[in-house]
């Protein structure tokens, strides 16, 4: 085995935290040859993009880079490398021969197929990336329980039956027969490598034990629903009104979904069900299970997939978004109807109502519960992946994202020491939904190409998940004395205060009808108090060197823009008016109290609301442009708004069904002309959307200039989308499956800003002890915990809990370690514990929590209890 191949074992045994219970290169013609002269970096350079018929481009860039012989000297904003060319991948064996001969140099997909993942391993020419924030999960179709459309019936219209469908599933065949043990199995809505589900480890664990895997269990219970809904099993087969239940199952094809979907297949036929394999792939599904109506009864079963791209600091928010019908505005989320106590526990997690640990502790507690009793959706295991790369290639990775889930990609990609160069990106599947910022593509491989071009006014550090600076200049942070929360780092300050009161001038609600915000004093009877006040400091020089794509200036009234859309579509009375935005408003309003604008330039902006995230530099409200899926100007953003109100194309896919339009996409398909047209009317009347309130912050000269630059933006390119980020994107070929971007040279940071972040630094434990413990006597035992082969600072611990397990499985006690010296702590065992263990086989859990990064890490030892 070589010494790459026992590293990535290792390394994955370590990320597989609290795990322990649980093609050849094708060669086409050139069809398609596009030549430009654009400025880069002062001086004019010819870009040629050759767009192949299938998936394999090439791209030539000539810019002339002067280098330092012996030092580096870093002359260069924005990206390090020039193009990036991205094309689709569906084969990861594939892949690996492909980063081998050098025909790609990243593949931004997750690998946790164990010998694909060997053999990347073992290749010198490959290096790797290690992630834990892909997961897998059953999405249930909720409506029925007989649909309308079909006169089917549909089982899971029942909780009791979703609920039941835990004990069908046996999480440790597909983490050990699928998965080939690169994965943990997991039952709840907090991922299993985070601080909230160790801290959460015994109830957790208590949950999981509850809903182990028992078939004869979930046979009986199913049972008794499909006979209360009037089905009957004849011949070992479920009937209803003389036909056999079908079960469709939405089965991915990509992954390992192909052989979990055929597993729950399995696994209902053989409990009397008449089950329907639909093998589909990312874009073949989407159109189903996301953008369709599951009231259409097209499918009973989707085997979902997702990714946290950043590591967690606060899992609360879960429960709203997976859960309930503030989650996502699709049809499927807003098809979910709660319980009363779950829906409301799920919105007070996700809005921070709670005034201390201990409260929200319970309330997390009791969430997990109801989530399991209510399952829309079934989690299968947390996969342990790989991200393979070109040895050659550098690029700051997430501990959960990996690559393509990382806000630093773009900013870190390189070749070795080169400045400019081209780099080919595969992925499974690119383009996969229609991109527009408001409610565009969700799609992983999507996303990661939408956050190169944008930006945030703070990212997530990719080892901590703590929010790092980029278009902010400092915060602060104000709370209520007592609020449970801490800070970190220096750029946001944190005050206690004894109260907080909302000025009566604040922004606090809008008026859809006057298009203009009401204040505090108009909107509450009473002067409201609150528990946090945020103070964001933008960098006084931003409005001028922050610019869009197309060339406009950043403004404030880009800000002022992100405020109104965060109350306007979700309104009734707005011509803009989306029935899907309305429960995720409503949720917001429960917490939110006002905005003000302190200073325009530079601009200051204060947030007052109820809300809170446990860090203060995650607590911070910024309203910068960023929207939920993709950066976005107030005046490309107009052209979407305009369409939507004359009813030609909407922003959600719930609003698009509706209308029987086709979603907005601001990049390619029919949709552009619609754009375009609207350009020429706003273009030709100067017409500025909400201009009773946008009026007093955007002036007819900026209104005239930005839809000049849109215009020559698009007879350039061909789209219509910008951001402020690194890359910007050059063209996009869904047919072909291609997209290239090109660096951003209006950019304005160095390109070594965050060139800072290298190796993690997870903690390796190993526990140490007696193997066999006399009944009633004392047991101690050491924990090891280092780095790097050196003791890991005891400042940078945060936590070191134990968990005791007898031997039934049950949790016998939860304890802390005390700290020896530098690298080793100690658990002892008293007499009364080991006294209340029976005979047999008994394990004794580690969980360590590192203040360095946000995974935990766990070692175990089983022990024999005997008299």
């Amino acid at each position: 085995m070589s010494k790459k191949l026992i590293a990535l074992v290792a390394v994955l045994a370590l990320v597989l935290v609290l795990a322990a219970c649980a093609a050849e290169p094708q060669v086409v013609e050139v069809t398609r040859v596009i030549t430009e002269t654009e400025v880069v970096e002062g001086e004019a350079v010819e870009v040629t993009v050759v767009v192949p018929e299938e998936v394999v481009v090439e791209v030539t860039r000539v810019v002339e880079v002067e280098v330092a012989p012996e030092v580096e000297v870093v002359d260069r904003t924005g990206t390090w490398v020039d193009t990036v060319v991205v094309i689709e991948e569906p084969s990861d064996a594939a892949a690996i021969n492909r980063l081998e001969v050098g025909d790609i140099d990243v593949y931004a997909f997750a690998i946790s197929n164990p010998e694909v993942a060997a053999r990347a391993a073992a290749s010198p020419a490959i290096g790797l990336e290690v992630s834990s924030g892909s997961y897998n999960e059953l999405s249930f179709n909720p409506v029925g329980p007989v649909w309308e459309s079909t006169g089917k019936l549909n089982p899971f219209a029942v909780a009791r039956v979703r609920e039941a469908m835990n004990y069908l599933i046996d999480r440790n065949f597909i983490v050990q027969e699928i998965y080939g043990g690169l994965a943990a199995a997991r039952w709840h809505a907090l991922n299993t490598a985070s601080g909230d589900y160790a801290a959460l480890a015994d109830v957790a664990r208590a949950l999981e034990a509850k809903y182990a895997y028992d078939k004869d269990l979930a046979a009986s219970i199913i049972a008794e629903e499909m006979e209360a809904l009037g089905a009957e099993l004849v011949g070992g087969v479920w009937q209803f009104e003389g036909e056999p239940v079908e079960i469709s199952i939405l089965i991915r094809t990509e992954d390992e979904r192909l052989a979990i979907g055929d597993y729950v297949g399995n696994q209902l036929e053989d409990i009397g069900f008449t089950v329907i394999r639909d093998y589909k792939t990312a874009a073949e599904a989407s159109p189903i299970w996301l953008r369709g109506n599951p009231a259409d009864g097209l499918f009973h079963i989707y085997t979902g997939g997702w990714i946290t791209t950043a590591v967690p600091r606060n899992l609360a928010g879960n429960f709203a978004f997976f859960y309930t019908n503030t989650g996502l505005g699709v049809p499927l989320w807003q098809a979910y109807e709660n319980d009363p106590e779950f829906y409301d526990l799920a919105i007070a997690l996700d809005n921070s109502d709670f005034s201390s640990a201990e409260e929200r502790r319970d309330m997390m507690a009791r969430a997990m519960e109801l989530a399991l009793a209510d399952s829309y959706r079934v989690w299968l295991n947390d996969r342990q992946s790989v991200s393979p790369r070109r040895a050659e290639i550098s690029v700051a990775a997430d501990l959960y994202g990996a690559i393509s889930g990382s806000w630093l990609w773009p900013m870190t990609l390189r070749i070795g020491d080169e400045v400019g160069g081209s780099v080919t990106i595969a992925m499974p599947s690119i383009l996969t939904e229609p991109w527009n910022p408001l409610d565009g593509s969700n799609w992983i491989y999507d996303m990661m190409l939408i956050r190169g071009t944008g930006e945030m006014a703070a990212l997530p550090d990719p080892f901590t998940g703590l929010d790092r600076p980029q278009r902010l200049e400092r915060a602060e942070v104000m709370v209520v004395e007592g609020t449970p929360i801490f800070k970190t780092l220096d750029w946001a300050d944190l005050e206690f205060v004894p109260e907080i009161v909302v000025p009566d001038d604040a922004w606090a609600g809008w008026d859809a009808a006057e298009q203009r915000f009401l204040t505090a004093a108009e909107v509450y009877t009473e002067t409201q108090t609150v528990v946090r006040k945020s103070v964001v400091y933008y960098p006084a020089d931003m409005f001028d060197t922050v610019t869009w794509h197309d060339g406009s200036p950043l403004s404030v009234g880009d800000f002022v823009m992100a405020m109104i859309l965060t109350f306007d579509r979700g309104n009734e009375a707005s011509p803009y008016y989306d029935a899907a935005k309305a429960p995720a408003l409503a949720s917001f309003l429960s917490a939110f109290r006002g905005v003000k604008i302190l200073s325009q330039d530079p601009l200051i902006i204060e947030t007052y609301s109820n809300s809170f995230q446990p860090d203060a530099e995650n607590t911070v409200s910024d309203w910068f442009p960023y929207y939920d899926q993709g950066q976005g100007a107030w005046h490309n953003l107009t052209l979407g708004l305009m369409a939507e109100e004359e009813g030609l194309s909407a922003f959600s896919s719930a609003k698009s069904d509706e209308l029987e339009v086709d979603r907005l996409n601001y990049i390619s398909g029919p949709i552009i002309e619609v754009l375009k047209g609207q350009l020429d009317i706003a273009s030709e009347e100067g017409y500025l959307p909400y201009a009773a309130t946008l009026g007093e912050y955007i002036g007819a000269e900026e209104v005239a200039l930005r839809y000049e630059n849109l215009a020559e933006w698009f007879r350039r390119r061909g789209h219509f989308w910008v951001g402020t980020g690194p890359f910007y994107l050059e063209r996009a070929f869904p047919v072909e499956g291609t997209v290239i971007l090109q660096r951003n040279a209006a950019y304005p940071d160095m390109a070594d800003k965050w060139a800072g972040f290298s190796a993690p630094a997870i903690a390796v434990v190993e526990v140490d002890g007696p193997g066999r413990v006399t009944i009633g006597s004392e047991a101690a035992y050491e924990v090891f915990i280092t780095f790097q082969d050196a003791p890991y600072p005891t400042a940078d611990i945060v936590e070191v809990k134990y968990l005791l397990f007898d031997a039934t499985g049950a949790l016998a006690e939860v304890g802390a370690a005390t700290v020896v010296e530098e690298g080793l702590w100690e658990v002892v065992l008293s007499s009364d514990t080991t006294g209340g263990l029976a005979e047999g086989s008994n394990k004794l859990e580690i969980i360590v929590i590192s203040g360095r990064v946000a995974l935990p890490s766990v070692d175990a030892i089983e022990f024999v209890t005997a008299p």
